[in-house]
């Protein structure tokens, strides 16, 4: 669909749209940093908390990156003991990925920091009258995403 056929208002609220959730995104990765875990390895750690257990290649494809660069993210988690690998056994060719209790802690940890961050941010920042147009917003965004 090219932006000839939708209209300009919905296309530059879509731009903006994409940039502030990567923004959004950047930042709350930023806010539960932990110690020398790399931006890649805890949205990987994100992402198998959305869907545990993964693949390297179901990860990869849902952070966008080579299956090549997911290995090595995997095999990092794996060293630092927030992953395990066990042979898929309903296909003796791939690899399941687990959390280890001490990364299913993290990732527990770094949710709630996330979200205690977002709620702080949005409290110290918008006025009352703010957050209502704010949650109005995301009613709306609701609709978009729901089928």
């Amino acid at each position: 669909m090219g932006s000839k056929t939708v209209p300009a208002p919905a296309v530059a609220a879509a731009q903006t749209l994409r940039v502030l959730v990567g923004r959004l995104r950047r930042q709350m990765m930023d806010a539960t940093a932990v110690g020398d875990l790399t931006s890649a390895q805890a949205s990987a750690l994100a992402r198998l908390a959305k869907n545990e257990p993964s693949t390297a290649s179901e990860l990869a494809g849902a952070e966008r990156v080579r299956p090549q660069s997911m290995a090595v993210t995997v095999a990092a988690l794996e060293q630092l003991g927030l992953v395990r690998r066990e042979d898929d056994p309903a296909d003796g060719r791939r690899q399941l990925i687990f959390f280890t209790p001490e990364g299913r802690a993290y990732g527990h940890g770094a949710r709630a920091s996330r979200h205690e961050w977002l709620a702080r941010t949005l409290a110290q920042r918008l006025t009352e009258d703010e957050l209502a147009v704010v949650n109005e917003a995301l009613a709306l965004l609701g609709r978009v995403v729901e089928p």
